[in-house]
């Protein structure tokens, strides 16, 4: 008997043209068709915990690759009812590892999916993908890996480090919860259709706790307060909320612009702020 790795399964392309897919430039969509660099995603990914997640798979060649790594279960959610069309191959062959959700991830609680530990694989669409990583973000606790692909834009602006043009919000909010790497880019020739960005792909692991006792909400709020109006010294941009006097009392000069200041900077005056 063949094993499942070696059953022969129609290409992407196949799937597309034998189900007449519709590609929806509204929900994001560029398909991911090279085996070889979704493989190296999910050996990446390694190792496979018991309940893994796939948003956005398409046709499926990311899915592929992550149930070769026999995971217990792969949840493959996508909001495009033609994906559990394009997914009928894959969903024969490996039945109850495979199960398909048609939602919107936006709008559904996957960090209640399966069983810990639990990582998430996935191609996010560009246009949503920032949206979901925050979202994620307030629930980082139920997850224990996620390696997610973005534009690099993104990509650059998740790991950035204090100093850089990158650095802003989603730099402070992902790193004070979760350790986060720059992967590996990934060609636009590896997509149908090819998009006009170039991606990245990112892995974030959880701390253990985040770096700083302070909730999500303040340190939200305070980031939006201090980014919205970067060129200007702290000083102005936090002028609502008297932030001289708490960046002295800090002992943080008030004359720095934001992003000269370290996540942990953020923390403390988002603790001094909203949560005394």
């Amino acid at each position: 008997m063949k094993n499942k790795q070696d059953i022969e399964l129609p290409t992407i392309r196949e799937i597309l043209k034998k189900n007449n897919v519709k590609i929806h430039k509204s929900l994001g969509q560029n398909f991911l068709f090279d085996i070889n660099l979704t493989d190296k995603i999910v050996n990446k990914s390694t190792p496979i915990l018991s309940t893994v997640i796939e948003v956005g798979p398409g046709p499926g060649c990311l899915t592929r690759s992550i149930l070769k790594k026999e995971p217990n279960v792969l949840f493959a959610i996508d909001k495009d009812f033609q994906s559990e069309i394009m997914l009928n191959d894959l969903k024969k062959i490996y039945k109850e590892k495979l199960e398909i959700i048609i939602e919107d991830a936006l709008n559904y609680p996957i960090w209640k999916l399966g069983v810990p530990p639990r990582q998430v694989i996935a191609n996010l669409p560009y246009n949503t993908g920032t949206k979901m990583l925050i979202l994620w973000l307030k629930y980082i606790n139920h997850f224990d890996m996620l390696t997610l692909m973005f534009q690099k834009e993104v990509a650059d602006r998740i790991v950035a480090k204090p100093g850089s043009k990158q650095y802003g919000r989603l730099s402070i909010l992902t790193n004070w919860l979760t350790r986060s790497t720059k992967l590996f880019d990934i060609p636009n020739s590896a997509f149908f259709p090819p998009p006009k960005v170039k991606s990245t792909v990112v892995q974030l692991i959880p701390h253990k706790k985040p770096l700083y006792n302070v909730t999500f909400e303040s340190l939200e709020k305070i980031t939006q307060m201090a980014f919205s109006q970067r060129r200007k010294m702290l000083k102005s941009s936090l002028k609502e909320i008297n932030g001289e006097y708490i960046l002295e009392s800090l002992k943080i000069s008030p004359n720095l612009r934001p992003e000269e200041l370290s996540v942990l900077d953020f923390c403390r005056i988002a603790k001094k702020a909203f949560d005394n």
